[in-house]
């Protein structure tokens, strides 16, 4: 890695061990960050060293609690106080991306409203990676490098030399987002990755009281493409609406595993014979024998080291 000096890396409480494997990547030093916490609740955190006329890499998902995105503003505002040179905000998973557009009368965009609120703080540049929406880059006035999961989801995927391997989107939405893994896929194993799609009816947030699959998954070996594993309600019903087909085998794979509330206790006693993820969110395999996870700390790093050297993204990703 050339002119190592000119960048530190650094991570949020939620960004440790991600952060650690991107350094370890790069083959440079994690920097020194120390939160303070009052008893109330308030923290801030500070740098341990100097981060005069560096570019400086923040790593932090924004996952709940609102605590890490409030930790993350703070960093990219002490950043700029100590006079860094550029502030990059690495947040391999965005959170409120959900709410990128007013689909009812009298609610906030809050994709928006956290987009400026990095702006405000003073983040010069985002890294990001699958975007619930990828619109939502056009939120931001400043660059936006959003990396694609696929990137380390789909070798996995083809190296379980899957026979009668066929791509299944959980729902509509979601087709273009299950049809571009397949493409990929399709590049790695050199033969067609066909795809069907699960249409689904959604009530209330988490919870989904139909769904139908439309297309032929008997004798297939299906892999359910997704970017967020939240509740694992979507997930579980479709496979099991799989195994309904006569499916010969039914896999998950997300790119962001939230898994809050039921969802692990879903996928143990579902039809999914694994769950992939990646650490995009610190996952606690234990909870779960069905998971598995893979990092995204290359990508990630190929991305730093573009930025770094002034070379195309989206290259130093397709290498």
């Amino acid at each position: 890695m050339e002119e190592t000096n000119q960048f530190k890396v650094f991570a949020g409480s939620k960004g440790e061990a991600l952060a650690q494997r991107i350094c370890d990547e790069l083959g440079c030093r994690l920097g020194k960050v120390h939160v303070d916490r009052f008893s109330d609740g308030e923290f801030a955190p500070y740098f341990e060293e100097s981060v005069r006329g560096q570019s400086v890499y923040l790593v932090q998902s924004t996952c709940p609690t609102s605590d890490n995105l409030m930790e993350l503003l703070l960093m990219i505002d002490a950043a700029k106080r100590a006079s860094a040179y550029k502030v990059i905000a690495v947040i391999p998973y965005f959170g409120w991306a959900r709410q990128d557009r007013k689909d009812k009368p009298r609610v906030s965009i809050g994709a928006k409203l956290v987009a400026n609120m990095l702006q405000a703080a003073g983040a010069d540049r985002i890294i990001t990676v699958d975007l619930h929406a990828e619109q939502i880059q056009g939120f931001f006035d400043i660059p936006v490098d959003h990396i694609y999961g696929s990137n380390v989801l789909a070798p996995y995927i083809a190296s379980l030399n899957l026979k009668k391997l066929i791509i299944a989107s959980p729902d509509v939405g979601g087709s273009k987002r299950a049809s571009n893994f397949a493409k990929k896929l399709h590049t790695l194993i050199d033969r067609d990755v066909p795809m069907v799609i699960c249409y689904k009816y959604r009530p209330e947030f988490n919870q989904v009281s139909e769904l139908k699959v439309l297309g032929d998954v008997y004798g297939k070996d299906v892999v359910i493409f997704d970017d967020i594993a939240d509740t694992a309600g979507t997930l579980c019903k479709a496979a099991e609406i799989m195994r309904e087909g006569g499916a010969k085998s039914v896999r998950a794979v997300v790119t962001h595993g939230l898994l809050s509330g039921p969802a692990c206790q879903r996928i143990e006693e579902s039809s999914i014979e694994e769950l992939t993820c990646t650490d995009s969110i610190p996952v606690d395999t234990s909870r779960c024998s069905k998971l598995h996870v893979e990092s995204l700390a290359l990508p990630i790093a190929c991305t730093i080291r573009a930025i770094q050297q002034h070379q195309s993204v989206s290259e130093a990703n397709s290498r």
